[in-house]
């Protein structure tokens, strides 16, 4: 019975696996995956399937195209007089939700968008020491007997000594004869990153152009802390001016002011001075913006791109969300750097049904 019940869920987490690559577009542009995180899990509603049924009314009670009206008239429940609505007796929807890990998730990212294992750039890994047990040693706690190497050195004892019978195979070990496992303490590497996403929020980014940075930051980060031991992230918003807040803060903020990106980009680089060295860390930075930007910033954010940022970069991503007030100008001003530096990566993502490109086209290096 228990072997069947394994058997069974397996099957129904291929099934569910297999809705979510089938679905992953539709997910990614209404945000179902991101309802509730918990520590380690994402809960996906997926719609349960009603089968149809007939159900027979009372007769002469009425129905479609029966009752008084005129031609193109909508139709409506029946009135009810001025009675207020109850509990119905009605079923609804059913919706299942099923948990999935972070883990699962970044690999079923992966293998739908086909995605390559992101590589750590040069030595920035801290080597840690791990303990593990593959040694044996004659003593030790009760709880790290090894039941094999003791069992071993109690049949040869027993061999040895004549005292062991075949037809009667007993082994009896003795205090000499009990082996513990013993810890081998061996360095591993512990790669660490850190993930700076900055967002314009000024009047002319609406909550719909939010919505859409908030799905695509959270695929983006699913993906690159499956590749990481310890992620750390930074949240950076701007309009004329410049800060870093929390997350929550991040994602409803929104500013009437003008728009200065280099102010962004100068917090990130004094951030990533201070904290971060490129010796130690992978950086990654995501930037999304209508791409409005007061015209004489431009030169003063090429500068501190192409001298402070992209040196010590793994990659750098801008997504230009498409705002009917937004200029959308900033995007061809990134176009020629692209030529100079392939971890530029730029994609424009005029809707949600552009989300699953964008991301695809950011992740798609391998950096």
């Amino acid at each position: 019975m228990g072997q069947k019940i394994e058997r069974d869920l397996q099957r129904f987490q291929r099934i569910v696996r297999g809705k979510i690559r089938s679905n992953l577009g539709k997910f990614m542009s209404r945000g179902e995956l991101i309802g509730k995180q918990g520590k380690d899990f994402v809960s996906i509603p997926l719609p349960s399937i009603q089968l149809p049924q007939i159900r027979y009314g009372n007769k002469n009670s009425g129905g479609v195209g029966v009752g008084e009206g005129n031609p193109g008239q909508a139709l409506t429940p029946a009135e009810q007089g001025d009675q207020p609505g109850g509990a119905g007796d009605a079923p609804g929807q059913h919706i299942l939700e099923v948990e999935v890990s972070m883990e699962e998730l970044a690999t079923i990212l992966g293998e739908e968008l086909a995605l390559p294992r992101i590589e750590p750039r040069g030595q920035k890994n801290i080597i840690t020491t791990k303990d593990r047990y593959t040694g044996i040693r004659p003593v030790g706690p009760q709880s790290l007997v090894s039941f094999k190497q003791t069992y071993k050195r109690s049949l040869r004892r027993q061999i040895a000594s004549g005292t062991y019978q075949p037809e009667q195979p007993v082994i009896v070990p003795v205090r000499e004869d009990m082996r513990y496992r013993a810890p081998k303490e061996t360095q591993q590497p512990q790669s660490m990153a850190a993930i700076m996403y900055l967002m314009d929020v000024s009047g002319s980014m609406t909550d719909e152009q939010k919505q859409i940075v908030r799905i695509e930051a959270f695929w983006i980060d699913t993906w690159i802390r499956a590749h990481y031991k310890d992620i750390e992230t930074v949240y950076i918003i701007h309009d004329a001016s410049a800060k870093e807040v929390d997350e929550h803060t991040f994602y409803h903020t929104r500013e009437s002011g003008g728009t200065r990106i280099s102010s962004a980009y100068q917090l990130a680089a004094k951030i990533q001075q201070e904290r971060y060295d490129p010796a130690d860390w992978n950086l990654y930075a995501f930037h999304f913006s209508d791409g409005d930007n007061w015209g004489d910033d431009v030169p003063v954010c090429m500068q501190i791109l192409s001298e402070k940022l992209l040196p010590v970069l793994n990659l750098f991503g801008y997504g230009q969300i498409e705002s009917p007030y937004g200029s959308g100008e900033f995007f061809e001003h990134l176009l020629p750097m692209t030529d100079e530096f392939a971890h530029l990566i730029l994609t424009r993502v005029p809707d949600r049904n552009a989300i699953l490109p964008s991301i695809r086209d950011f992740l798609k290096t391998g950096r």
